[in-house]
C-alpha cells in the first residue's frame, strides 16, 4: 500500500510527490470564495470535495479541504471554496498558490494520450530537419494551451498547443515535433 506524502515529508520542489493541477488567481465575492485557473484537464479536481494541498512560492505544501467547486460559465476558471476560507481578506491571502494532488493520484489514460504537465521538459524538435530548437519550460492552459518554449538562442517563445502545430510528441523519447507557420518562431 502507498501513503499520501506529507507537507511535512514532501519535497516541495519535488514532481515525484505532487502534481499541480491549478493556481489561485483571484478572490471571487466576498464569503471567501477562490478563482483558479485549471493546469488539469480533469474538472472533478476543482468541483468534487475531498483533501487538496496548497502551495506558496517557496513553501511545503499545506492540505486543505475543497468543500466545493464549480467552472465558470463560457470561461476556463473555476470557482473554489476552502474550509476555513469564510472572507475576501482570507481568499486574497491565498492568491498565487499552487493546488496540487499527490503524484499517485494521476488518472490512468489510454493508449496515445498523455498529461499535459509531461510536456515541461521536453526537448522541442522543428519538422523536416528534427533540428532541436528549445525545450518546453512551461504550459499556460487557456482557451487553447499553450506551450512556452525556450529557444537555444535564449528567447522564450508561446506555441499553441494544436496537432496542426504539434503533431508528434514522443514522451518516452523526451521531444515533440513543431510544424510552426512562418514566423510564430519570430514573435
Amino acid at each position: 500500500m502507498t501513503s499520501t506524502p506529507s507537507p511535512s515529508t514532501a519535497d516541495p520542489n519535488s514532481t515525484n510527490d505532487w502534481l499541480p493541477v491549478g493556481t489561485l488567481v483571484g478572490a471571487q465575492g466576498l464569503k471567501g470564495e477562490l478563482r483558479l485557473n485549471p493546469a488539469s484537464d480533469f474538472p472533478e479536481r476543482f468541483t468534487e470535495p475531498g483533501t487538496r494541498w496548497l502551495q506558496a512560492k517557496g513553501s511545503a505544501p499545506k492540505e486543505v479541504e475543497l468543500l466545493e467547486g464549480r467552472q465558470l460559465p463560457g470561461k476556463s476558471l473555476y470557482v473554489v471554496r476552502l474550509k476555513g476560507v469564510n472572507n475576501r481578506a482570507s481568499a486574497e491571502a491565498l492568491v498565487g498558490c499552487t493546488v496540487l494532488v499527490p503524484a499517485k493520484d494521476r488518472p490512468e489514460l489510454a493508449e496515445g494520450e498523455f498529461h499535459l504537465l509531461d510536456l515541461v521538459g521536453l526537448e522541442a524538435r522543428l519538422a523536416g530537419s528534427d533540428e532541436p530548437i528549445g525545450t518546453v519550460s512551461n504550459l499556460i492552459s487557456g482557451g487553447n494551451d499553450l506551450l512556452e518554449i525556450k529557444l537555444n538562442s535564449g528567447k522564450t517563445v508561446l506555441v499553441p498547443f494544436v496537432e496542426a502545430i504539434v503533431p508528434d510528441v514522443q514522451l518516452e523519447e523526451g521531444w515533440l515535433l513543431l510544424t510552426p507557420p512562418p514566423g510564430l518562431l519570430e514573435l
